[in-house]
């Protein structure tokens, strides 16, 4: 039997914490790394590829997922995908993420594009909305609605900066916007005729990996990197034994392990010239399972027969805009990152399987991905106004 005393407060034991002062008082934020957000579907870590529309291609996550690999194939003899690249550079450079770039040299650098500023004029020219001109139901909305503006490629998380940065191609990325470091990785350029030629043959992917491991693993856990590989096994950059399936498929093994092992700080984007190595080998096929994602982009060829532009139209705005409107290729999408072992995916990453995709690059929009719709015929409409209006003007049925 208890001689405890009812209605007295119990001292509390030993061992055991004090209670909090106020346990309503919200909690501290994780600090996010510049240039990461979740994902709004999963909450999984997602970086910019420094394109909005290829963003929001990549199944609803509004960028590409940290630890995911994105090959990107093309056609011909054009260069979009190293458009893509050097975007997906730029952003990372601006972000102060540490971009590892394969292949090319430092001096590769000043080629990337710019951050692109907005006009004085154009700020002039859009004033603000009275506050009795907002809508009172939709107050909630009103940072939604400034985000799908014109500066929407530039739109960003509260407190974090700027996701996705827009870039100008006319323009030069300045030392100054460069808050990354640009890291380059070993020679992968074949020996001159003598320059050691006796000598045993090194394979360049096992020293580019180590280099990258080394790299990684003495970074500390907060920072982004990225890996950049344009023109994969071009004969100009690699050795002939780069080509050799027992080389470059050991190299994406390698990479692959590198982007699931620090999952939280690395993505990696590679080009790959179908002119030289197409789809329909098995190389290939063996170099896309091993990847995340693969988008293909397949150039429409040039009409000869269109007239030139003529020179008082093209300073106007609008025929610029017609002009950069125009679709320059097809994008194909064979594999998106969230379809494999990591699963997530909403349904705008399904209807980009099936729908047919186009492409359309400007220097101030820079490449911009939206549904392909065939432009109406010349002269059609005129004609059939013609036949159907007659004389009376009227519709004869």
């Amino acid at each position: 039997m208890s001689f405890v005393k009812r209605n007295t407060v119990l001292s509390a034991r030993q061992g055991r914490p004090p209670p909090q002062a106020n346990p309503t008082a919200e909690k501290p934020q994780l600090q996010v790394a510049p240039g990461i957000r979740p994902s709004p579907l999963d909450g999984r870590p997602t970086t910019s590829t420094g394109t909005s529309s290829l963003d929001q291609l990549l199944a609803g996550h509004g960028g590409l997922p940290l630890g995911s690999c994105l090959l990107i194939e093309e056609q011909g003899t054009t260069d979009f995908a190293g458009v893509l690249l050097r975007y997906y550079a730029a952003q990372g450079l601006v972000q102060g993420h540490h971009v590892h770039v394969v292949g090319f040299p430092p001096e590769w650098r000043h080629q990337l594009p710019g951050v692109a500023t907005l006009d004085g004029k154009t700020k002039a020219t859009q004033p603000a909305p009275a506050p009795e001109e907002k809508m009172k139901i939709a107050w909630r909305y009103e940072a939604l609605g400034q985000a799908a503006g014109p500066g929407a490629a530039t739109r960003g998380d509260a407190g974090q900066g700027t996701f996705c940065h827009s870039f100008d191609l006319t323009k030069r990325l300045s030392p100054s916007s460069c808050k990354g470091t640009l890291h380059p990785t070993p020679s992968t350029c074949p020996p001159l005729l003598d320059q050691g030629i006796h000598a045993a043959p090194v394979s360049p992917f096992k020293t580019i990996i180590k280099h990258l491991h080394a790299k990684l693993s003495s970074s500390p856990p907060a920072d982004i990197h990225r890996v950049v590989v344009p023109g994969l096994l071009l004969p100009a950059l690699y050795p002939p034994q780069c080509a050799q399936p027992s080389e470059v498929l050991q190299f994406l093994h390698g990479l692959r392990s590198l982007l699931r092992q620090y999952s939280t700080q690395l993505t990696a984007i590679i080009t790959l010239p179908n002119s030289l190595f197409p789809r329909s080998s098995g190389l290939v096929r063996w170099m896309e399972l091993l990847c995340d994602g693969v988008i293909e982009l397949i150039p429409l060829p040039a009409n000869p027969s269109a007239p030139p532009p003529c020179p008082a139209s093209s300073a106007s705005g609008s025929s610029a805009s017609e002009k950069g409107d125009q679709a320059q290729g097809l994008l194909k999408v064979h594999t998106l990152p969230v379809y494999h072992e990591k699963g997530g995916g909403s349904d705008a990453g399904a209807n980009s399987f099936r729908e047919t995709l186009s492409f359309s690059l400007s220097a101030s929009r820079g490449l911009v991905i939206k549904p392909y719709s065939l432009p109406p015929l010349e002269g059609d409409g005129e004609e059939e106004t013609k036949k159907g209006g007659g004389e009376k003007g009227g519709i004869d049925f």
